[in-house]
């Protein structure tokens, strides 16, 4: 089964940043970025970071030492990447059956059915299994890998996972898995996941490149609880979408058969680039050992969504890292990071 997030984490892995055409125009500050979260993640946890080359590792292990993210916690891996999104080619996690040893489920990754380039990071999953000694578990669809990104799903450790229908049901755009029907997406996602409940949402938000991932609109935060971004401006293309969510999630049912505990988070406001809207949600947040960490957007609602967040993670530190450059790239801090948990 994989774990919630919440549960303890032996590392959270990152794919340290290189790909200019992911921040056209709005490269430079990038890393930068990269270094304050994993300064901000080393007092909880080590970090596991792949680079390119043994070249990438001394520039990248500069820039972490001038911004005072250096330590024996950071470990570095060899592992060549496309693109940096970890969260949905990085290694997902789940723990066997007795007795219990974390393996690496074995989905395929194809650039959100919309990129060519893709060849290097639909291997990272496997390269890291190999290099960490873990077992890699087919997660076959008609004797095919099943197409899966991290950044679609989110689980509360029990058996129930959230999903959306746009994201890996749709059969006219960004298809994952041509033929799947929602019975063969529940049998794989309960074989290599454990999940026999999935919950499924309708649509993601607005200007999201990825055609539907949960992760940036609806969170679990607890074995029964989940945090579901909302927009009140009816005005707004989110609007329409988020209440529509909230309708199908009064209506689901836990893995026991009990009702979801709903929270509710704001939006920033609309960001642009370029003129092209960007998926600036707070929802894109991380849960790591001791602290959450919030991508936040000089939006008036930051400090509102940092307070209900901290509400509702009492026990760890609540920390925003400014993501205006960073989601430019069309993903933030939860895109950007994979959990390892703990065994």
């Amino acid at each position: 089964m994989m774990p919630a997030e919440w549960e303890p984490h032996s590392a959270t892995w990152i794919a340290w940043p290189h790909n200019r055409a992911d921040w056209p125009g709005k490269f430079p500050p990038i890393p930068w970025v990269y270094a304050e979260i994993v300064r901000k993640l080393l007092p909880h946890e080590k970090v596991r970071m792949l680079v390119n080359t043994a070249g990438d590792e001394a520039k990248v292990r500069r820039i972490l030492s001038k911004a005072g993210a250096l330590s024996a916690d950071v470990q570095f891996f060899p592992i060549p990447t496309n693109r940096t999104w970890a969260r949905d080619f990085g290694p997902v996690y789940v723990r066997q059956a007795p007795p219990g040893a974390m393996a690496i489920a074995g989905f395929r990754f194809t650039a959100w059915a919309k990129y060519p380039d893709f060849e290097l990071d639909r291997e990272v999953a496997r390269r890291v299994a190999d290099v960490t000694g873990r077992a890699f578990l087919p997660a076959d669809f008609l004797g095919s890998p099943f197409v899966l990104e991290g950044g679609s799903i989110d689980v509360n450790g029990r058996g129930s996972l959230l999903t959306t229908e746009e994201c890996l049901l749709d059969t006219d755009v960004q298809v994952r898995n041509p033929g799947a029907t929602r019975a063969d997406a529940e049998g794989v996602l309960a074989r290599a996941l454990g999940a026999r409940n999935v919950l499924w949402l309708g649509r993601g938000i607005a200007g999201d490149d990825t055609h539907g991932h949960v992760d940036d609109l609806c969170r679990f935060i607890g074995p029964a609880a989940v945090v579901l971004c909302q927009e009140p401006d009816p005005a707004d293309a989110n609007h329409r979408t988020l209440e529509e969510n909230r309708e199908k999630l009064e209506g689901l049912r836990l893995e026991d058969g009990s009702r979801l505990e709903i929270a509710r988070l704001p939006m920033p406001a609309p960001l642009f680039h370029s003129g092209q809207r960007l998926p600036a949600s707070y929802a894109n947040f991380y849960i790591a050992n001791g602290t959450v960490l919030v991508p936040t957007f000089n939006d008036p609602m930051d400090r509102t969504a940092l307070g209900i967040i901290a509400d509702l993670f009492p026990g760890r530190s609540v920390v925003g890292i400014h993501a205006v450059d960073l989601v430019w790239g069309l993903g933030t801090l939860h895109c950007l990071t994979q959990q390892e948990p703990a065994e």
